[in-house]
């Protein structure tokens, strides 16, 4: 007969899960035409200008940040125009009438 583990150590204490680590995140999008992209979000009180992206051509623009687990809202900041991620699966409603795109870091 086998006894049911309570997930205590030898030390008879419960096991703690270690805390997630932060997470590289690539954030892209396409537009030919832009001649600066951004990246603004809560994971840098929205600063629209804090996170510039990488022109890596054919009018595609990326940039990776790290970040800890955690849900994230963010847009893009094409030519000083806030624009929606159209490739973000989770939205949320904003306070302007609009949406920002998130991204959940586990």
């Amino acid at each position: 007969m086998r006894k049911k583990s309570n997930a205590t150590g030898r030390s008879g204490r419960k096991s703690e899960a270690a805390p997630a680590a932060p997470r590289q995140v690539q954030f892209s999008i396409l537009d030919p035409k832009a001649t600066l992209v951004c990246l603004a979000g809560t994971f840098h009180q929205w600063h629209p200008s804090a996170t510039p992206k990488i022109a890596t051509g054919e009018g595609r623009w990326t940039k990776t940040i790290e970040l800890e687990p955690g849900m994230y809202e963010y847009l893009f900041v094409v030519d000083g125009r806030w624009v929606a991620d159209p490739g973000s699966a989770i939205t949320v409603s904003n306070p302007f009438g609009g949406i920002h795109c998130c991204v959940n870091i586990r």
